[in-house]
């Protein structure tokens, strides 16, 4: 796959963006083992996001949250309860960790996710609420809670 390098600047407006979803169905929260993609818009429609939504099939806990532009630049992913990572550097964050766009390394590099940002990393649905104000993503997701 062809690796899209945007600048430090460029990833940083994208990341900051208002986004808003494309019209669509409700779709439920994603339960274990199960997977979501939600396709997002810049408010003035120039550019287009995704909002990847992963759940672990066995640890309730562990998900991954993602944002992505231009199809396969990630911005942002929330890492809750996976392996500890190791960054390009050597130094290893939580298996809770952030990592956001970083020039050169894309989303290779990870930090320990920011308390103030994520108060609440043990809950699911509340980090996911989080990750959508840390990418700047409106609340008015077509997303059910459901059981999870």
């Amino acid at each position: 796959m062809t690796e899209i390098n945007l600048t430090q600047q460029e990833a940083d407006a994208l990341l900051t963006m208002l986004k808003v979803p494309e019209v669509g169905d409700p779709a439920p929260f994603p339960g274990p083992g199960q997977d979501l993609e939600i396709r997002l818009l810049s408010k003035d429609t120039r550019e287009s996001f995704l909002l990847n939504l992963r759940r672990n099939r066995f640890e309730l806990g562990r998900a991954t949250y993602q944002t992505r532009a231009r199809v396969v630049v990630v911005l942002a992913r929330l890492d809750l309860h996976r392996a500890p990572h190791r960054n390009p550097d050597g130094i290893e964050v939580s298996g809770t960790h952030l990592h956001v766009y970083r020039h050169g390394f894309g989303d290779r590099w990870a930090l320990e996710i920011p308390n103030e940002a994520f108060p609440d990393p043990g809950d699911v649905w509340h980090s996911f609420h989080d990750f959508l104000k840390f990418c700047n993503i409106t609340e008015d997701l077509p997303i059910n809670r459901g059981l999870f």
